[in-house]
């Protein structure tokens, strides 16, 4: 029982070992970012998923369609748009933002699926929603009409959107295929898609001279093995033990140790005022997630390669 929780707390540090490292080498272009980090991810899995992704084929191309938007939205472009959104907030943000994914997808939910959500729920989404835009705005909730958004935490909109469709096709999905065969096929994928960004990225801006710097690829190297893949193996062991439900609250505390990284490890700022609006988040992604419904919030740490 008690390996279940260090390795709980593990996937928690590498899940924010994600957003600090994509902060502290974010003099990298995002779509590089994302681009190499999906290849090493890709070549860590291959003597894992490529057995059960070469049996499964011939049911991948029968749901091609689920396939294909579960890849573009989850592995794709979801931590293009994190990259994207950490060269111009802050990671203490990123990870604020990321924890409303949950109450998102219970909300989209209820609009795609008409899934009944429950006073409770509704309270959650709402108090969710609250303390993201509170954090965003340092406190100054009744200054929104004057605010001046930043860029970042715009970008951050498109990342939780593009997780939540991904979370609604997982749960109709994701079941049909073999996790690692999956992940691979998709991480592959992904990586044909990105390409022609990448050197759309580099034609615009140049081939960045800093992606051979030691600090990079060792950045590099650690998104595509520690919170692609180490983090996933930890989570699934986990939850044999303690459950989906008892597991899924660490990952309550994404931004708590998230804080923590960037004010260590990247000389941010934290105010009491984004702490409030943190714990407000938290309290309300407990709400929206305590009935019945949270394996929907569930699926997004299973299935993610972040």
């Amino acid at each position: 029982m008690v390996y279940a929780y260090i390795m709980m707390l593990f996937v928690v540090i590498f899940y924010a070992g994600n957003i600090l490292t994509g902060r502290a080498i974010n003099e990298l272009p995002p779509f590089t970012i994302a681009f190499f980090r999906l290849v090493v991810a890709f070549i860590v899995m291959l003597p894992f998923g490529l057995r059960s992704a070469w049996e499964y084929r011939h049911k991948f191309l029968a749901y091609k369609k689920p396939l294909l938007i579960m890849t573009l939205t989850g592995i794709t472009f979801f931590n293009t748009f994190i990259y994207g959104a950490l060269q111009f907030t802050t990671s203490t943000n990123v990870s604020v933002l990321e924890t409303v994914i949950p109450a998102a997808i219970v909300l989209l939910s209820a609009i795609l699926l008409k899934e009944r959500l429950r006073n409770i729920q509704i309270a959650g989404v709402l108090l969710s929603f609250f303390g993201a835009v509170w954090v965003v705005l340092d406190g100054n909730i009744f200054s929104i009409a004057n605010i001046n958004w930043n860029k970042g935490d715009v970008i951050m909109i498109g990342a939780i959107a593009s997780w939540a469709v991904y979370s609604i096709w997982v749960k109709q999905y994701m079941h049909l295929f073999p996790q690692f065969g999956v992940l691979l096929t998709m991480s592959g994928i992904s990586v044909v898609v990105l390409l022609p960004f990448v050197l759309t990225e580099w034609y615009i801006t140049g081939i960045p001279t800093e992606l051979m710097l030691p600090p990079n690829l060792m950045g590099l190297a650690y998104l595509g093995v520690f919170p692609s893949f180490i983090a996933l193996i930890f989570y699934n062991r986990a939850v044999s033990v303690l459950g989906a439900s008892q597991a899924s609250i660490f990952l309550n505390f994404l931004p708590v140790v998230t804080m923590a990284g960037a004010y260590l490890w990247l000389d941010e700022t934290i105010t009491i005022m984004k702490i409030t609006g943190t714990l407000v988040v938290i309290l309300g992604v407990i709400l929206t997630t305590k009935t019945g419904k949270s394996h929907l919030a569930h699926k997004r740490a299973y299935n993610r390669t972040n």
